[in-house]
C-alpha cells in the first residue's frame, strides 16, 4: 500500500513539475527582447561533428560570383537597409523519441530508486536478515544517501547538465524518509505517534528547504507529506492545539517558499489543504475551550494572515478565495459549536481581518460585506438565543461593520459597500430581536426596529448637509434601510391592519424625499415600497367591516394606500404617475367595497368614471381606464348572460322570453357603465384606439341594457305572447337601433352608427327574415311587416354613406328584401294578419307568378337605368322561375280563360323583357 502511495506521489510530482516548467518557458519567452529566441535549458547541446572527408572528390560547383548574369542582377538589386532578421526557428514538439528517450526515463529512475528502497526493506523482512530497527535505520540511511547524491549532482552540474536528475534523487530521498518513519510507527511500532509526528514535521521542513535548492518537486513532496502526516501517524485522541499549530507552521512554511520562489500555485495548494484539515476538525467536533480557540485562530491564520505571504499576479485572487473560505469555515465553527460567544468572537476577529485586508487589496474590497452576510445568516439560524447574547452579537455587528462604514461613507475614501453594510446592519438590528422573541410585548419588539431606523437615518442625515452627496446611490440605500426599519417597527409594534397604510405612506415620503434631493434612486425605492404595500393588501381583500363594533380598520387599510397613491400620482414621473392613478382608483374602489352595501357597490365605478370624464383633463385617462375596467367587470356577468341567451335563441329559433330578469341589476351593471363609458369617449381626451374601444364597450353595454329594459315594456313570457307580439317587439327594437344609429351619424360618430345600424340589420335578417318569417312561422304581422322591411331597406340603402365599397352585396340585399317583402305582402293581402294559417288557392298562385314577372321587369328597368348587371341577372332569374312555374305548375292546375290569361301574361312579359334588352342594352347579346 505504501509503495502504491509513493508511486502515485511521484507521478503527481512529475505532472506538476512538467506544468511548472511549461509555464516558466512561456514566461521567459514573453520577457525576451524582440528578435531573440532562446533555446530552453532542457534542450541538449549538440557539439557539431567534423565534416566527413569524401572518398571521391566531386568537381566544385560554380559560385554566383563566377556567373556574369547573376552579378548583374545582384548589382541591380537594392541593398538592404538594416540588419537581416533571423527567421524564427520552429518549436520542437514532443516526439516519441523526446518523450520516451529524454523525459520519462529520469523521472522513472527516481521512482525506481524509491521502489528499490522499499524492495530492499521487503527482502530483508522476507528473509529475516535484519531486525525491524535495523530495517528502519537502513531506510533512513538510504533516503539520506539519495539526498546526498542529489547534492553531488548539483555540484557536478557541468557534467550532469540536467536539473531533473538531482530533483529525482532528492524526491526519492524525501519519499524514502517519509516511508521509513511510517513503517517505524505503523508497522513495527518502534516509536510513538508523537515521535513519528515530529519526524514527519522535520522531514517536511527538510523537503521545504531542499525545494529552495533543488526545485519544485521537493516542495510538492513536502506539501503532500506535511499535510498527510497528521493522518498517517495520527492517534485516536489527537492534541488539537498542537495539531493546528503544526498545520499552521506547515502551511506557513510552504507559503514562504512560494513567496521566495514566486510559486503561487504552491501557496494556493497549501492553503487548500489547510482549509480541508480545518473543516475536518470542525466536523469531528470540538470539545473544550482550548480546541475551539486553537481551530478558530488557525482558521484566522489561513483566511487572513498566511495569504499575505503570497506574491505575484494571482496572489490577490488566492487571497480573495482564502478570505471567502475563512468566513465560511468560521461560520461552520459557530454553527457546529453551539453558537457560543467564543465562536462569535472568533467570527468577529476574522471580520476585523477582512476589514483590514479590504483596505490593502482592491480585489478584497467586497469581503467585509460577505463577512456581514455570514454573521447575519448565522444570527438568523441561531436556535433559542439568550437576549443578552443576542444583544452582544448585534452590538458587535454594529461596532465591527456599521461604525467603520458610517465613519467612511461620506468621505473621499468611501467604497461601494459602505452604504450596503450600514443598511444591512440596521436591518439586522431591526429584525433579529423580533424574529427570535416573537412573544414579547409589541412595544419591546418595535424598539430595536426604531433603533435601526434611527441609525440609518442619522447617517443619511449626516450626508444631507452636503446636497451633492444626496444624488447618489449611497443616500438612497440608507433612506431605504431607514424606511424599511420603520415599516418593521410598525409591523412589530402596531396592529396588523396599519401595515399596508404605513408602507404606503413611507412610499410617499420616499417619493417626496427623492424630489427634494433630486435622487432618482430614492424615487425608485419609493415605487418599490408602493408595490410592497399592494402585496400586503392582497391577502385581505375579502375581509368584512365589523359595523356593530364600529370597526373602520378594514376601510382604513385600503383608504390610506389610496391616498398615498394619489400623492404619488401628483409627484411621480409620467409613467409612474399613470400607474399610481390607476392604483388610486382601484384602491378607492376597494375601500368603498368595505363600507358600501353590495347592491349599491356597482354604482361606484360608473360614478367615479363619470366624474373623471367630466373634468376633460387628458392626464386623468389612466385613472379613467381603471374605473372603466372595474365598471366593465361588473357588466361582464349580465352581458355574458344576455349574449348567451340571445345566442341560444338565435341558434335554436326558440323565443327570447323574459324569464324574470330584474330591471335594477340591469340599470346598475349595464346602463350606468354604458352612460359613463359614452361620456368618457366623448369628453375625455385619450388615444384614438382607447377612444374606439371605449365607444364599442359603451355601445355593447348600452344595447344590452336597452334591450333588457325594452323587454320589460313589451313582455313576451309565453308562446302566445310571442305569436301576438313577436314581430312588433322585434320591429320596434330594430327601429330604435336605427334611430340611435342615425343620431350617431348626425353627431359624426360613424363607427357607433355602423355598429348600431349593423346590429339592427343583422337582427332583422336573422330573426325576422330567417328564423321567424311570417311565411313559415306563426306570427301576427299587422302593420309591423311593412315597417320592418322598410327599416331594413332604409338601413341597407343608407349603408352607402358608411360603406361605399360594398355596392354589389348591398344590391343583392336590396333585391332580397324587395322580393321577400312583395311575396309576404301578397300573402298578407290574401290571408290577413296570420299569413301561415290558410292554404294557397288558384288566384293567389297566379298572383305569385304575376308578381314574379312584375319584379323581374322592375329589376330589369332598374338595372338598365343604373347599368347594374346584378339587377339584370336577378331579373332574368325571376323570369326563368316564373316561366318554369307557369309551365309546370300553373298550367297544370288551370283551364279555360285562366290558363289562357296566364300564358298571355307570360308571353307579354317575355316580349317586354326582350324589347327592353334590345332597346336599352343593344350590346347585351354580345
Amino acid at each position: 500500500m505504501v509503495m502504491l502511495v509513493l508511486i502515485a506521489m511521484f507521478v503527481l510530482v512529475g505532472y506538476l513539475w512538467r506544468q511548472v516548467q511549461a509555464l516558466r518557458e512561456r514566461v521567459e519567452l514573453l520577457e525576451m527582447a524582440p528578435g531573440w529566441i532562446p533555446v530552453p535549458d532542457q534542450f541538449e547541446t549538440i557539439e557539431p561533428a567534423a565534416p566527413p572527408v569524401p572518398l571521391d572528390p566531386e568537381p566544385a560547383m560554380p559560385q554566383p560570383a563566377d556567373i556574369p548574369e547573376l552579378n548583374a542582377v545582384a548589382e541591380a538589386a537594392p541593398a538592404p537597409r538594416g540588419p537581416i532578421e533571423q527567421a524564427p526557428q520552429p518549436e520542437r514538439g514532443w516526439s516519441f523519441e523526446d518523450i520516451f528517450g529524454r523525459r520519462l526515463p529520469i523521472w522513472a529512475g527516481g521512482v525506481t530508486l524509491a521502489v528499490a528502497g522499499f524492495l530492499i526493506v521487503k527482502y530483508s523482512i522476507d528473509a529475516g536478515l535484519l531486525s525491524p530497527i535495523t530495517r528502519v535505520i537502513m531506510g533512513l540511511i538510504f533516503g539520506t544517501t539519495l539526498i546526498g547524491a542529489a547534492e553531488l549532482a548539483l555540484r557536478a552540474d557541468e557534467k550532469v547538465r540536467d536539473p531533473r536528475i538531482r530533483q529525482a534523487l532528492s524526491g526519492a530521498g524525501i519519499a524514502t524518509l517519509f516511508a521509513a518513519i511510517l513503517v517505524a510507527v505503523n508497522l513495527y511500532h518502534l516509536i510513538g505517534p508523537m515521535t513519528a509526528f515530529i519526524g514527519m514535521a522535520l522531514t517536511t521542513a527538510l523537503a521545504i528547504g531542499l525545494s529552495l535548492r533543488f526545485g519544485a518537486p521537493s516542495a510538492i513532496l513536502g506539501l503532500i507529506g506535511g499535510l498527510a502526516a497528521p493522518a498517517l501517524v495520527g492517534s485516536t485522541q489527537p492534541n488539537i492545539p498542537l495539531l493546528t499549530l503544526y498545520l499552521a507552521l506547515t502551511v506557513g512554511g510552504l507559503s514562504s517558499v512560494a513567496r521566495h520562489q514566486r510559486w503561487w500555485w504552491l501557496g494556493a495548494t497549501a492553503l487548500t489543504g489547510g482549509f480541508g484539515w480545518g473543516l475536518l476538525l470542525i466536523f469531528n467536533g470540538l470539545l473544550d475551550l482550548s480546541q475551539t480557540l486553537s481551530v478558530g485562530l488557525y482558521t484566522l491564520a489561513l483566511g487572513a494572515a498566511l495569504p499575505l505571504l503570497l506574491v505575484g499576479d494571482r496572489a490577490p485572487v488566492v487571497r480573495l478565495a482564502a478570505s471567502i473560505a475563512g468566513c465560511a469555515q468560521m461560520a461552520a465553527l459557530v454553527a457546529l459549536g453551539g453558537f457560543a460567544l467564543l465562536d462569535w468572537g472568533l467570527l468577529g476577529l476574522i471580520s476585523v481581518a477582512a476589514l483590514f485586508l479590504s483596505r490593502r487589496e482592491p480585489v478584497l474590497a467586497e469581503v467585509p460585506a460577505l463577512a456581514l452576510g455570514v454573521a447575519i445568516l448565522l444570527a438568523v439560524s441561531w436556535p433559542a438565543p439568550m437576549a443578552n447574547a443576542l444583544a452582544l452579537v448585534l452590538a458587535g455587528i454594529a461596532l465591527i461593520h456599521a461604525l467603520p462604514a458610517a465613519l467612511r461613507v461620506w468621505t473621499p475614501a468611501a467604497r461601494s459597500i459602505d452604504a450596503p453594510i450600514l443598511a444591512g446592519s440596521a436591518l439586522a438590528i431591526a429584525i433579529l430581536p423580533a424574529f427570535h422573541f416573537p412573544h414579547v410585548a409589541p412595544l419591546l419588539r418595535a424598539w430595536p426596529a426604531l433603533a435601526g431606523a434611527v441609525m440609518a437615518a442619522g447617517v443619511a442625515g449626516w450626508g444631507w448637509s452636503d446636497r451633492t452627496r444626496c444624488t447618489g446611490s449611497r443616500f438612497a440605500i440608507l433612506a431605504a434601510a431607514s424606511a424599511a426599519s420603520l415599516g418593521f417597527a410598525d409591523a412589530f409594534g402596531l396592529a396588523e391592519w396599519t401595515l399596508p397604510g404605513a408602507v404606503a405612506l413611507l412610499a410617499l415620503g420616499l417619493q417626496l424625499l427623492g424630489l427634494a434631493s433630486a435622487n432618482r434612486h430614492v424615487e425608485r425605492t419609493a415605487w418599490a415600497f408602493g408595490a410592497a404595500s399592494l402585496a400586503l393588501l392582497l391577502p385581505n381583500m375579502d375581509e368584512p367591516v365589523n359595523w356593530v363594533a364600529g370597526d373602520w380598520s378594514t376601510f382604513a387599510r385600503w383608504a390610506i394606500p389610496a391616498a398615498a397613491a394619489v400623492g404619488l400620482a401628483c409627484t411621480a414621473p409620467r409613467r409612474v404617475a399613470q400607474i399610481a392613478q390607476a392604483l388610486a382608483v382601484l384602491l378607492f374602489y376597494s375601500a368603498c367595497a368595505q363600507v358600501v352595501p353590495g347592491d349599491w357597490l356597482p354604482i361606484v365605478p360608473p360614478l367615479l368614471l363619470a366624474s373623471l370624464a367630466a373634468t376633460g383633463r387628458e392626464k386623468l385617462w389612466p385613472a379613467a381606464a381603471a374605473a372603466a375596467a372595474v365598471a366593465i367587470c361588473w357588466a361582464v356577468a349580465p352581458l355574458v348572460e344576455w349574449l348567451f341567451r340571445g345566442g341560444y335563441s338565435a341558434l335554436t329559433g326558440e323565443p327570447f322570453y323574459l324569464s324574470g330578469d330584474a330591471l335594477w341589476p340591469t340599470l346598475r351593471q349595464l346602463a350606468l357603465p354604458a352612460l359613463a363609458l359614452g361620456l368618457t369617449a366623448i369628453r375625455l381626451p385619450m388615444p384614438q384606439r382607447a377612444r374606439i374601444a371605449t365607444g364599442i364597450a359603451a355601445t355593447l353595454c348600452g344595447m344590452a341594457a336597452a334591450h333588457i329594459a325594452y323587454r320589460h315594456l313589451i313582455v313576451i313570457d309565453s308562446r302566445s305572447d310571442f305569436i301576438a307580439r313577436g314581430i312588433m317587439e322585434r320591429t320596434l327594437w330594430e327601429m330604435a337601433l336605427a334611430i340611435v344609429a342615425t343620431a350617431a351619424w348626425a353627431l359624426r360618430k360613424p363607427r357607433i352608427a355602423l355598429l348600431l345600424g349593423g346590429a339592427a340589420l343583422a337582427h332583422f335578417f336573422w330573426f325576422t327574415m330567417l328564423l321567424h318569417n311570417p311565411l313559415w312561422c306563426d306570427q301576427a304581422v299587422g302593420v309591423w311587416l311593412a315597417l320592418a322591411y322598410a327599416i331594413a331597406f332604409a338601413l341597407v340603402w343608407a349603408s352607402d354613406w358608411l360603406l361605399p365599397d360594398i355596392r354589389r352585396p348591398r344590391g343583392w340585399a336590396m333585391m332580397v328584401l324587395i322580393a321577400l317583402f312583395a311575396f309576404s305582402l301578397l300573402r298578407q293581402i290574401a290571408h290577413g294578419s296570420m299569413p301561415l294559417r290558410l292554404g294557397v288557392d288558384g288566384t293567389e298562385d297566379i298572383a305569385r307568378s304575376v308578381l314574379a314577372i312584375a319584379l323581374a321587369v322592375g329589376f330589369l328597368r332598374y338595372g338598365i337605368a343604373k347599368t347594374a348587371s346584378d339587377w339584370r341577372l336577378a331579373s332574368l332569374g325571376l323570369m326563368l322561375v316564373a316561366v318554369i312555374k307557369v309551365f309546370l305548375f300553373d298550367a297544370a292546375g288551370l283551364d279555360g280563360l285562366l290558363r289562357i290569361g296566364s300564358f298571355a301574361a307570360l308571353g307579354v312579359s317575355l316580349i317586354g323583357v326582350g324589347w327592353l334588352y334590345s332597346r336599352y342594352l343593344p350590346d347585351a347579346s354580345r
